[in-house]
């Protein structure tokens, strides 16, 4: 009898959002890859999310501290202190 191979169940949207950097930085094994990749052929949301993911690193990678304004620094400082307190 032959060996049947399972198919993994489709990824859903919340999976996606989850994953993308791992897809991004091509850390997702083949078979998730090719699951994340059928799940962006049928849904244009998640293929619009991954979109502004790509830009977003993009711009984010040319970001210079000059660029921000005073009152984005500060915003910026405010959020990476709350992300350290609720890192200890």
């Amino acid at each position: 009898m032959p060996l049947r191979l399972r198919r993994q169940p489709d990824l859903v949207c919340q999976q996606i959002v989850e994953l993308v950097t791992d897809y991004l930085d091509g850390a997702l094994p083949r078979a998730d890859r090719g699951r994340f990749e059928r799940h962006l052929a049928g849904c244009p949301q998640c293929t619009a999310y991954l979109a502004q993911m790509r830009e977003t690193i993009r711009l984010t990678g040319r970001l210079r501290v000059a660029d921000l304004s005073p009152a984005m620094r500060a915003d910026f400082g405010e959020l990476y202190r709350g992300w350290r307190a609720e890192a200890t």
